[in-house]
């Protein structure tokens, strides 16, 4: 597999950033979300989303790059982690952890996880997260999810 390095999103990178996160997505829930929720994803809505987020700086969004392509990305505000996305192809090649640990430097915050998806509870325990009873149903996709919270490491 081609070596990958972690960089700060760009202008340049947004749209590819936003082709990441559908593609991501797509490709980790297909079998837990409707099909017609991931129909809804727009790749200029998104990307517009991503810039305003990147050019305000109240996130901090490293990506990661295999060659010039885009294989992942995280989002943290000084509280809350909220993306996570690497493509399905580099699952396990450490590229999660990397960016988890740039987006959300060993401080404590949360994060909202789908409550039906075994893989992220084991990489978010692994990352010392854990279930704080707290649940919701996500407006978008419908489906219950739980607030996840870490303590400062």
């Amino acid at each position: 597999m081609t070596e990958w390095r972690l960089a700060p999103l760009t202008t340049a990178r947004v749209t590819a950033l936003a082709a990441c996160h559908i593609a991501s997505w797509r490709e980790a829930y297909d079998t837990l979300v409707p099909e017609h929720v991931p129909s809804g994803f727009d790749l200029d809505r998104s990307a517009t989303t991503w810039e305003r987020r990147r050019a305000e700086g109240t996130h901090r969004i490293p990506t990661a790059l295999a060659g010039d392509e885009l294989i992942g990305f995280a989002a943290a505000t000084d509280a809350e982690l909220e993306a996570l996305y690497v493509r399905a192809a580099w699952h396990g090649t450490g590229v999660a952890d990397a960016l988890i640990d740039a987006a959300a430097p060993g401080s404590p915050c949360t994060l909202w996880v789908f409550a039906d998806y075994p893989r992220a509870h084991g990489f978010y325990r692994r990352h010392g997260f854990a279930d704080t009873g707290v649940h919701r149903v996500d407006p978008f996709t419908m489906l219950p999810e739980q607030l996840w919270r870490r303590a400062a490491r």
